[in-house]
């Protein structure tokens, strides 16, 4: 897997193409982010690169979250350079409200801690995956959560009109079968959408624009990576 970008879903739109048809697109603020820690198989047991996307406050941070991003010179810190512990390199910049890890072959891609990528990293790819929390939608029922059509609407029929029916057998086998479609919680859950073609790179604005929807409402963060599938 290669590194990617965070972002933040602004919203849709539409813009044509060369040949002057209309696309639909999401505009996704990917960057800039920062690269925070590079892991390495020697130190880490595993080979990743750590973004952080999303200013936070410093004040509203906890001390290890602050004590990610820069030194704070505390006591343990002071111990360990006094026992000669290589000390971590820190990003140096303000606390990060969106955190995420790639994992990759190669270490670091020819990235280091500190240094700010944007969609310039994406350039010259042509699909993307993007993961974002799709939106919550709370306790609903059958018609909602699995598009059931509802009970008969005609005479006779009381109050039962969006309800989802039988769930049950007879006496074989006497029980209620696992993962029957019934009322429960909607949304609010991580989904990938896969092989969205990338129409537009805009390095200036940090903007990226890919055709189709994304998961999640408008202002929530998302993982932009190259296509696991389609990898054109």
């Amino acid at each position: 897997m290669s590194v990617g970008l965070l972002g933040r879903k602004i919203g849709m739109t539409q813009v044509y193409d060369a040949d002057g048809v209309i696309v639909p697109v999401t505009v996704i603020e990917a960057g800039p982010c920062v690269v925070l820690q590079v892991r390495t198989m020697a130190r880490d047991g595993y080979d990743a690169v750590q973004l952080g996307f999303g200013d936070r406050s410093r004040t509203k941070s906890s001390r290890s979250v602050r004590g990610h991003v820069t030194v704070l010179g505390g006591r343990r810190q002071q111990s360990r350079s006094l026992a000669g512990v290589a000390a971590v390199a820190k990003a140096e910049c303000e606390p990060k409200r969106f955190v995420r890890e790639f994992r990759c072959k190669d270490a670091s891609h020819g990235l280091e801690v500190g240094q700010v990528v944007g969609p310039a990293l994406l350039e010259g790819l042509k699909f993307l995956d993007v993961i974002g929390v799709s939106i919550g939608r709370g306790f609903t029922g059958v018609m909602r959560r699995h598009n059931f059509g509802g009970m008969p609407a005609s005479h006779g029929a009381k109050r039962v009109h969006r309800s989802g029916g039988s769930i049950g057998q007879s006496a074989d086998p006497s029980r209620v079968l696992a993962g029957t479609k019934m009322p429960g919680r909607y949304g609010g859950v991580r989904i990938t959408s896969r092989n969205l073609r990338l129409v537009r790179v805009d390095n200036e604005s940090n903007v990226l624009l890919v055709r189709g929807a994304v998961p999640g409402p408008t202002g929530s963060f998302v993982v932009v990576r190259r296509s696991a599938k389609n990898r054109v």
